[in-house]
């Protein structure tokens, strides 16, 4: 009953939230058909066969599925803490201090393009000053978003492909 209801969940959602959970490539194409179907009887046959097709995955993958869902999972306080820490770096960035953030912030992502960062602090200071729309604020919060983002992932990649060379080690280590 759990996973049907996961599965009836799953359907309500839009592609963008969809894609922001942790869905097996087997699954997403049933979803899919569910969420096309509008008619009460063949849609409730239809989730009642996504829920079928998500029995068959592990409980590991249906419990990421859960907690990137749920607002107080584990996935959801890293990603709440990810942004906090990005709202406090701009925040730095904006700061009396800032050419001192600028700099730390540039020896730890050395891929950062340095110029669009300075020319996103510069324009809003001078949004503050002229009382503007804080479109330069917004675009300096995406930007740091998006390095904190491809360090994480480039991180994540990196443990995922250590991971995936110790069984081959082992097993070389066997047949040898």
């Amino acid at each position: 009953l759990d996973v049907l209801e996961l599965a009836e969940t799953l359907a309500g959602l839009s592609a963008a939230q969809l894609a922001r959970l942790p869905i097996p490539d087997e699954v997403m194409p049933h979803i899919r058909e569910t969420q096309r179907i509008s008619s009460y009887g063949a849609r409730k046959r239809q989730i009642a066969f996504l829920a079928k097709q998500m029995r068959r995955q592990d409980d590991a993958a249906l419990e990421a599925i859960r907690d990137a869902m749920s607002k107080d999972g584990d996935a959801a306080r890293k990603e709440t803490a990810a942004l906090h820490r990005v709202e406090a770096l701009r925040d730095a960035l904006l700061g009396l201090d800032g050419d001192a953030a600028m700099t730390e912030l540039l020896a730890e992502h050395p891929h950062a393009d340095r110029q669009r960062l300075r020319q996103l602090v510069r324009n809003t200071h001078e949004e503050r000053k002229r009382n503007k729309p804080p479109r330069a604020f917004r675009e300096l919060f995406r930007e740091l978003k998006a390095l904190h983002t491809l360090d994480a992932d480039a991180a994540h990649a990196a443990d995922a492909g250590e991971a995936a060379d110790e069984p081959a080690d082992l097993d070389d280590d066997a047949h040898a």
